[in-house]
């Protein structure tokens, strides 16, 4: 029977020249107080090593070629495979040269947990203007790592955006498009995807039995029967009608101003919403330094903090680790489970 550890997290380093490499010293710092489970870093070790002088963190780095050694050593050093940034990277200040190893560190984590070498990818925070200036085609990390594992499986993927927290899970059914294109973008299909892809994954990796779905309405007050825009009668009701007839629990369409209040959140187990902000912002609002980024339908565990690379506070001590810390263990605890239950 496999160990608790038996494979460790792929933890990628996101832009060298954000807050990724700081909460990635900070949280392993803490490894043993916090009961972290064991990961590794791909990224540039030098890097690390020199963030780490400026923060006056005492943090032994050691380069490892292959995933599983990072068990043996983690207790005593952060283990890292080793991506070279190719120039010297000053803390806050982003550079175009250091996308490539940027994006090759996600695509080296996606392997090693598709070839069965780590148990989950763990991203930390990317600048995304940075890597379009370096020709990146996708709207984010969500959907390049949708795209990777297309292409290792065969299989069309459709990747759902879930932030999950202490206090409430929450889904954008459209997430990287502009507000005033999201009426367009709302299908009945979509909708229903993403509830099926979220009550799925609730079942197999959050070990939720009968998932309970609260889907948001697009328009004030869920449309007023439809006084107030036809979307929430002519696209997500039926959608919910359809879901239930397939045995899902879904209720809506719901005025989204009265989903989230403590009561509300106690009858469903995710809030499905239609756009962006409806979903991240009442999830931040929450639960910022505890919440985590979950993308759900793809073939293995991806979590990642709910923030982004700050380059403003990047190598001054004002970074704060808590989202890593827990995008860390909710991708153990992700991983474990599905292992448990497929």
């Amino acid at each position: 029977m496999a160990t608790p550890f038996s494979r460790p997290l792929a933890l990628s380093q996101g832009d060298p020249a954000g807050i990724g490499p700081d909460i990635t010293l900070m949280a392993w710092l803490r490894r043993r107080e916090l009961g972290l489970p064991p990961f590794f870093l791909i990224g540039d070790p030098d890097v690390l090593a020199l963030r780490a002088r400026q923060l006056n963190l005492a943090v032994s780095i050691r380069e490892i070629a292959r995933a599983d050694e990072a068990i043996g050593m983690f207790a005593d050093a952060l283990p890292v495979i080793n991506v070279p940034v190719g120039i010297e990277v000053v803390a806050g200040e982003p550079h175009v040269a250091t996308a490539k190893g940027t994006i090759a560190a996600i695509e080296k984590a996606v392997s090693l947990v598709i070839g069965g070498e780590a148990l989950a990818v763990v991203t930390n925070p990317i600048a995304k203007a940075v890597l379009y200036e370096a020709g990146f085609r996708f709207p984010g990390h969500t959907e390049f790592l949708a795209d990777l594992a297309a292409r290792a499986t065969g299989s069309p993927v459709t990747p759902v955006m879930m932030l999950s927290g202490p206090k409430l899970r929450a889904i954008p059914v459209t997430i990287h498009i502009p507000l005033r294109d999201v009426p367009q973008a709302l299908t009945e299909e979509l909708v229903m995807e993403t509830c099926r892809i979220a009550h799925d994954d609730l079942r197999q990796r959050f070990g939720i039995d009968a998932p309970r779905l609260a889907v948001a309405g697009l328009n004030p007050h869920a449309g007023e029967t439809g006084t107030i825009g036809r979307e929430d009668e002519d696209v997500i009701r039926p959608a919910i009608e359809r879901l239930r007839d397939e045995g899902i629990d879904a209720i809506g369409p719901l005025p989204a101003d009265t989903m989230f209040h403590d009561e509300a959140r106690a009858r469903y187990d995710v809030a499905i919403c239609m756009y962006h902000d409806q979903a991240l912002i009442p999830a931040k609002a929450l639960g910022f330094d505890d919440s985590v980024n979950v993308t759900l339908g793809l073939p293995f565990v991806r979590t990642s903090p709910d923030h982004g690379t700050a380059f403003g506070i990047a190598g001054k001590g004002l970074a704060r680790e808590q989202s890593l810390v827990a995008a860390l263990k909710l991708a153990f605890h992700l991983g474990r489970t599905w292992e448990s239950r497929r």
